[in-house]
């Protein structure tokens, strides 16, 4: 495997030219992708909280696309001058790790590398995970006491969680994580568990504020423990003689 000939090597260079005066000509065009410019005058606003902090997402996500962009560039612009000044010391064309001829075919598909294809540098990507994705498992993270042993009756994170969607999400029946919901009242998270009791019972009993006289309150929750065949018929002829 030989070196790439002369007139190989001037094509190899125009090209390298070429594309670092496009690479050169669209960061002072675009000013360097907008990285000069804070947020705040991107959005045209006297604050960076705008009437909706969705549109915070929106400027902070297109400012990362930014950066991503314009690393990318950078570091094409960086190989290419690479390439460049080893084309005038007279190393291009040969590997800078093993010193084997690189092929013309492979100088012709990739112009601004200095390795052959055995020892390339690897871009692997890491299978590590952010440490708080540690914190936040299971979800709700470790204020959910569900899986707890020995039950837990109390307030806990899943429960804060259904206060905050009860006033609504971007969740619809037909997404529900619960097969069976045919409306909006039953796509919750556990949507059909007592809210705010235990038992049935505590729903629809209620005392006067002695504590002796017991009351039941004939509400829905009610009508459903009396059809379930759960209820204690006598407790409505109490309820009458009281």
């Amino acid at each position: 495997m030989s070196n790439p000939s002369s007139s190989q090597l001037e094509l190899l260079r125009l090209r390298l030219q070429e594309e670092q005066q496009e690479i050169e000509s669209r960061l002072i065009q675009n000013q360097h992708y907008g990285k000069g410019d804070s947020m705040r005058d991107e959005s045209g606003e006297l604050s960076l909280i705008d009437n909706h902090p969705g549109d915070v997402a929106t400027e902070l996500y297109e400012r990362e696309k930014d950066i991503s962009l314009l690393e990318q560039e950078e570091l094409h612009l960086r190989r290419i001058e690479a390439a460049l000044a080893a084309m005038e010391n007279g190393s291009y064309g040969v590997c800078a790790v093993c010193g084997e001829p690189i092929s013309y075919e492979r100088l012709d598909a990739v112009p601004d590398t200095l390795y052959c294809v055995s020892h390339t540098p690897r871009n692997i990507v890491s299978d590590r995970r952010p440490v708080e994705e540690t914190f936040l498992q299971p979800p709700f993270g470790r204020t959910s006491m569900d899986e707890h042993e020995g039950g837990y009756n109390g307030f806990d994170g899943e429960d804060a969680w259904q206060i905050v969607e009860s006033w609504g999400n971007a969740d619809s029946p037909a997404m529900s994580e619960n097969r069976h919901a045919t409306d909006y009242e039953h796509i919750g998270i556990e949507s059909e568990e007592n809210d705010g009791y235990v038992e049935s019972l505590e729903s629809f009993l209620a005392t006067d504020i002695t504590g002796r006289y017991v009351s039941v309150i004939r509400n829905r929750e009610y009508e459903r423990y009396m059809q379930s065949e759960e209820g204690d018929h006598m407790l409505e002829e109490e309820d009458n003689q009281a």
